[in-house]
């Protein structure tokens, strides 16, 4: 994938230096997300967003999250260009580190950026790696991504594109979203929770392995877990053995004109 963005490298200190154009796309982001996720985001989250206590007014350093992180749930950031190989992404999950890249977006693309940029990754998954249910599922997932054929991680990633990254959850108020990849955009904050278009079923790990995905659309299609703590039990299922059922099976016909590019 072809970028505009150049990663940012901390220095010596291990601070990375944020000019204030940064922190001015960061402070228009926090503010406008806050709002938006008041009543569209799991009680979690929000607990979560206080925990950490983002600054609404200059971009976190990773140092200072990881002084928080590692009291929660001993996890700790992990600085890194804006993607990075599956393998990479995996071990950092493995050892208890969350990939966040060193850059942010640019002001013409504050509604949406393809690639993900310190903003989606702080905002949309720190709050959550304050959850031991959470933490651990990331820890557990990555283990079992490496344990694997690197061909079917892909395939395995789809278990993941539907939880971490756009799952909705069954809550007394209603649906509400604890993905990061929608609660770090400000559109499908609201599309996911709100828009009569949406498909949204009950998460099935054999089915969300048979459902190819875009990253380049909002999702037609989101898979709801009955309660936050249901998260971890997935990992009770059998998905290796799972996966090799749904290649057998085969995928779902997407609710997309084209297949576009999965992760």
């Amino acid at each position: 994938m072809k970028t505009i963005y150049v990663s940012k490298q901390p220095n010596a200190q291990g601070l990375i230096d944020w000019n204030p154009s940064d922190d001015q796309t960061w402070h228009a982001l926090i503010n406008r997300q806050n709002d938006a996720v008041k009543t569209r985001a799991c009680p979690e989250f929000l607990e979560g967003l206080e925990r950490i206590g983002f600054s609404k007014n200059r971009v976190p350093q990773h140092t200072e999250i990881n002084q928080k992180l590692k009291d929660f749930t001993g996890w700790e950031v992990e600085v890194v260009p804006a993607l990075i190989p599956a393998k990479e992404f995996f071990t950092l999950l493995a050892n208890k580190k969350f990939p966040a890249a060193s850059f942010i977006r640019t002001p013409e693309e504050l509604d949406y950026i393809q690639e993900p940029d310190i903003f989606h990754e702080f905002y949309g998954h720190v709050p959550l790696l304050t959850f031991p249910d959470y933490a651990n599922f990331m820890e557990e997932f990555g283990k079992l991504a490496l344990s694997i054929p690197a061909k079917d991680r892909s395939r395995l990633f789809r278990v993941f594109w539907f939880t971490i990254e756009f799952g909705l959850l069954q809550t007394p108020q209603g649906i509400r979203a604890y993905g990061g990849g929608m609660l770090s955009s400000i559109h499908e904050t609201v599309y996911s929770v709100e828009d009569p278009s949406v498909v949204r079923k009950p998460f099935d790990p054999l089915t969300a392995l048979r459902t190819p995905y875009r990253i380049d659309i909002p999702q037609p299609l989101y898979y709801v877990l009955g309660q936050f703590q249901d998260l971890f039990k997935i990992l009770d299922y059998d998905l290796v053995g799972l996966l090799e059922e749904s290649k057998l099976l085969g995928d779902f016909t997407p609710l997309f004109q084209e297949a576009g590019k999965e992760l």
